[in-house]
Order: C-alpha cells, then sequence, then structure tokens
C-alpha cells in the first residue's frame, strides 16, 4: 500500500510517486484524493456535488460549473466510474448531468495504487524458445488495439487512447528486444522480411492470423474491422483501405485472401483470411517449399486449347439490364460459401465437391457476354480458361469428337497441376447446343456423336462452366436440362446507352462545346459496337493536325459501323 499511503499523505500533491501517470491537473489529483479517502471511511460512491462542495468550496452556483469539466476528463481518462445510468445513454459525457451523479474510482486507478505504473505485464527480456512464445505477445498487441478502437473519435483525442496506444508502442518494443536475442529465425518474422511488410501490413496480418488460430468466423476478420486496427480517425480509416485492396501487397501476393457476399442492401460485404498454404509455411516452416507452385498461367501457356483470362472488372461494373443483374446477383447468392454448406449438410449436394453451376449466357453479339463471365469470376475470385468453339469443326474428319474429350481432359490436368478450379469458359457455342439432326449423312452423324460426346462431358464436369450462344430457340433439350442458368443479354436501352457512351468516351480527350452525348445513345447499338466506335473514331481524330471530338465524328463512325456487314462481335466487353 507504499503508493496509496503516498499519495493520501504527500503535499503536495503534484510530488507523489503516481502523479505523472495520471495525466490529469492538480484540482482533479485533488477529486482522485477525496475519493480514495472516502473508500476508507466505507464510502464507495460519492455524489458530484458533495465532492465540489467539500474541496473547492464555490462562493455561488455559477462557480459550481467550472469544476464539472474535470470530472469528465477523470472519466475519459478511466480513473473513475460513472454509477449513475446516464452513463448507458451516450456515449457523450453531458456536463450538467454530471451533478447529481456518484462517482467511484475505477480498478484501473486502484490497480496504480497497487503497482505503481500503468505499464502491463511484460515479458522478461529473454530470447523466444520457439514461435508460439513469439505469437503470444503479438496477439496481446492485437487485443490492445481492439480494445482501443471504440475509443477513436475525431471530434477529439481520448487520453485512454493516448495511454493504450503508449502501451502498445512499449509492447512493440519488448519484442523486438527479445528479437534481438533470438538466434533461430522465426517463420513469421522470415515472411515478412521476404515480403517486406511494412507496420500496418504487419498489424492486419498478425490480426488476421489471430482469428486463424482462435478458428472462428467473427467480425475481426471484415474489412471495417481491421482497417480500424491501424486508423486513428476517419481520413486515415479511408486512406488505409488501399492495405486490402486488390492491389495491395497482402492481396497481390498471395499472403491475404478475401470472400465476397451480397448484402441484403445490395452491396459486397468482404470478409478476409489467410490462405492455407501461408498457414502451413508459418505453423510448419520445417515442411515449407520454397519452390512455387506452378502457376495456372504458366501451364496454360504451354499448351494450345486454352486462352488464359485474368478478371479485372467485378460484375458491380458492368452494364446489364436490371433483370440480368437481379439474375447474376441471384446467382452469386447461390454459389456462396455459406448456401454451400447448406445445400452438404442437406444431403442435396455431394460433400467432396465444391461450388458448381453450368451456366448459358445468350443473346447478340456485343451485348457483354464474355465481359460479364469475366466479371462473374472476379467475384468468385476465380481466373478463366476460355475455348473458342469455332476451333472444333476446323480439325481433320473423325478428329473432332476425340477433340472434345480433350478439352476436358485438359481442363481437368490443368487443375491437378495448379491446384486451381478456374471457370470453363465455352465461347460460341452454338454448333454444342444446337438440335441433333437426324439426317443419314457422315457429316450429320459426325456432329450428332461430337454433341452427345459434350453432353456427356458436360454431365460430369465438377466446377462452375459457361457457354455463350447467339440464340436459345435452337438449344437441345437435352442440354437444356443439364444447365443450371439460362441468362438473357439484351441490347442496352437509351438509358444503359447513354451510361456506356459516358464511360467508353475517352475521359482526357477534346470535345466540341456542344458535344451532343444523348444524339449518339439514339442509335440501337450493343455495347460492343459502340465500343468499337469509340475506339475507330480516335484513329480518325488523333490523325488530325488539330485533335477534337465533335458529336458528328462519332455519327459518321456509327453510319459506317450500321451499314457494314458486321457487327463489332469479338468487341464484346463493356463496362462502367
Amino acid at each position: 500500500m507504499q503508493y496509496l499511503l503516498d499519495f493520501l499523505q504527500t503535499n503536495p500533491i503534484n510530488k507523489t510517486k503516481i502523479y505523472p501517470f495520471l495525466k490529469c491537473n492538480y484540482e482533479e489529483a485533488l477529486i482522485l484524493r477525496h475519493l480514495c479517502t472516502e473508500i476508507l471511511k466505507g464510502n464507495d460512491e460519492n455524489v458530484c456535488l458533495d465532492i465540489i462542495n467539500t474541496l473547492f468550496i464555490p462562493q455561488d452556483e455559477v462557480a459550481i460549473l467550472k469544476h464539472l469539466p474535470y470530472f469528465k476528463n477523470l472519466l475519459e481518462l478511466g480513473w473513475i466510474n460513472q454509477q449513475s445510468f446516464l452513463k448507458n445513454l451516450s456515449q457523450e459525457v453531458i456536463l450538467l448531468e454530471l451533478l447529481n451523479t456518484s462517482f467511484s474510482l475505477s480498478s484501473s486507478f486502484l490497480k496504480l495504487l497497487e503497482e505503481g505504473g500503468i505499464n502491463p505485464k511484460l515479458p522478461k527480456v529473454a530470447p523466444y524458445n520457439n514461435h508460439l512464445e513469439y505469437l503470444k505477445d503479438q496477439f496481446l498487441s492485437i487485443e490492445l488495439l481492439h480494445s482501443l478502437s471504440p475509443h477513436k473519435k475525431d471530434h477529439y483525442t481520448s487520453p485512454l487512447l493516448n495511454k493504450g496506444m503508449q502501451k502498445f508502442k512499449l509492447l512493440q518494443q519488448r519484442i523486438d528486444e527479445r528479437l534481438e536475442l533470438t538466434k533461430e529465425k522465426l517463420s513469421l518474422e522470415i515472411l515478412f522480411k521476404e515480403y517486406s511488410l511494412n507496420a500496418q501490413e504487419k498489424i492486419i496480418f498478425i490480426a488476421l492470423l489471430r482469428e486463424e488460430y482462435l478458428g472462428k468466423e467473427s467480425e475481426g476478420r471484415e474489412l471495417n474491422t481491421l482497417i480500424n486496427l491501424i486508423s486513428m480517425n476517419d481520413y486515415e480509416r479511408m486512406k488505409n483501405r488501399t492495405f486490402l485492396d486488390d492491389r495491395s501487397r497482402l492481396v497481390e501476393k498471395g499472403l491475404v485472401d478475401y470472400d465476397e457476399i451480397l448484402s441484403p442492401f445490395g452491396g459486397i460485404n468482404r470478409t478476409f483470411f489467410i490462405p492455407d498454404a501461408i498457414l502451413k509455411r508459418i505453423t510448419h516452416p520445417q515442411n515449407y517449399d520454397k519452390k512455387e507452385r506452378i502457376s495456372l498461367k504458366s501451364l496454360v501457356l504451354e499448351q494450345e486449347i486454352f486462352e488464359f483470362l485474368h478478371p479485372k472488372i467485378p460484375l458491380s461494373e458492368v452494364v446489364l439490364s436490371p433483370s440480368t443483374q437481379s439474375t447474376l446477383e441471384t446467382l452469386l447468392k447461390q454459389m456462396d460459401s455459406k448456401v454451400l454448406q447448406y445445400l452438404k449438410d442437406w444431403g442435396i449436394k455431394d460433400k467432396k465437391r465444391g461450388i458448381d453451376a453450368k451456366i448459358i449466357f445468350y443473346g447478340a453479339a456485343g451485348t457483354g457476354k464474355t465481359l460479364t463471365a469475366l466479371a462473374l469470376a472476379k467475384s468468385l475470385k476465380k481466373p478463366i480458361l476460355s475455348f473458342d468453339c469455332s476451333k472444333i469443326l476446323s480439325m481433320y474428319v473423325g478428329e473432332s469428337e476425340k477433340n472434345v474429350r480433350k478439352i476436358f481432359e485438359s481442363y481437368k490436368e490443368l487443375c491437378s497441376k495448379s491446384k486451381q478450379t478456374p471457370i470453363l469458359l465455352l465461347d460460341e457455342a452454338d454448333q454444342f447446343l444446337s438440335t441433333r439432326t437426324t439426317n443419314g449423312s457422315g457429316a450429320d452423324k459426325m456432329h450428332n456423336q461430337m454433341q452427345n460426346i459434350f453432353l456427356e462431358q458436360i454431365e460430369r464436369f465438377d466446377g462452375i462452366l459457361i457457354a455463350t450462344t447467339n440464340l436459345l430457340e435452337t438449344l437441345d433439350t437435352a442440354f437444356s436440362r443439364r444447365f443450371n442458368y439460362k441468362i438473357e443479354f439484351k441490347k442496352p436501352n437509351f438509358e444503359e446507352r447513354i451510361r456506356l457512351w459516358e464511360k467508353l468516351l475517352p475521359k482526357n480527350a477534346p470535345f466540341e462545346e456542344n458535344f451532343n452525348l444523348k444524339k449518339l445513345a439514339e442509335f440501337n447499338l450493343s455495347g460492343g459496337q459502340i465500343a468499337l466506335i469509340v475506339k475507330n473514331t480516335a484513329y480518325n481524330i488523333a490523325s488530325l493536325s488539330k485533335p477534337q471530338f465533335s458529336t458528328q465524328s462519332f455519327l459518321d463512325e456509327i453510319k459506317r459501323e450500321l451499314n457494314s456487314n458486321f457487327d463489332g462481335g469479338r468487341e464484346m466487353g463493356f463496362h462502367t
């Protein structure tokens, strides 16, 4: 009790041993001493007005008011507790409400009196015996940051927050000191050095690693919770979101991954996790193979069947009709991991299989089928292997059937080698899906046989398969039954064409003063056609001595497009 006796008996009070830790003024320290004295008399709670009258003997009512901020500051410092029901009504302390409120000393202050300091019990400065000792210290730091999150406010800096951050820095300093004494290289520190992670990235990674060790799904994995750990205010929260976007070091290098779930309000929520390969490297470093796994992209480059497509834009940026957009959002919800688990629990789906779906995108050329397939892959965080189905008939007669099997066999082989399950995109699959003929010619029999093999392979396919076609009317009923989803892509209406023109027009180019975008949107063009017209017009304008885009320059190109025999069929993508 030496610190309590010193606090009660030493005068002036600012000479007491614990005064430097209080971070309060002289008068506030007197209030704390008064409450200590009252505890010794058996009075745990004391009314604010009684304390003011006893200590400061105010001359009038106005003089009473000037002492109220002392109690507010002591509350924010965490040295006293408010014993009124009013404390639960608002996070903001209202001064006049304090007058008739009872106060008691907090456990933090009582602990300070016993220990003579506010610093946490730190581990002894000694080498780490193993990585679990090291992780325990790091997880303690993350717990401290989580506890400080509610105190981060923009309108003022909480003294309690300042004290907490001092504790955090002290913990980090002690961790560094122990690391210097540790001869064995710890796997997590090796990882940090290899990827050159900065302080904020380390905090995010350790916070997620803590969630993995806890083994539960919690809000600690959510984007806002993670960003709040490394941010002190709203400005920093906005700026620091880049630490977890798709171009961030953590995500791009594969140290951190995320799941996207559609929220009830139409947005997308992200929850983050550490991939199994990275976890194994940390927990079982002796089994870590430094040789990188063969990437899917490099494997695809070694063969001639598929084209590797890497999704770049999410589904939210693709311009689609409301009905198509709604269908795709429903599709995404049904591919959610939680939905998948329900289906497995109910016995609807094989527990050994992952997300699978067979989808047909149908509609006129240039309406965004291929780009939407890419955007869907982006939302599902999967790459795409694309196969141009028109190639199949270029093979020698009798080889087409064999090559149909080769498509699916090669896909499985690539999945096995890369340990990934990309989306399989069968582009321009009209000939595979069309109604089988009953004529007796050799060519018809070959075509029917090829379709039968294709039908068989679709039946066995495990994963996500998307087939694009211009027409659904000729779809064979046998194929129709095997596709879970048939999604129509319509030509854009007037409002959608305006959005397309706005987004596809060059952003930094010179335009005439009275440029009429709505005039361009009057023409019934697909997104692919608009993209092609913008591109061709830009080439024309760039060759002029004084480049400037005019409404007429686009109208001329629109006229050429509408009078041509092609519709820009391969320029199929459009986005906002």
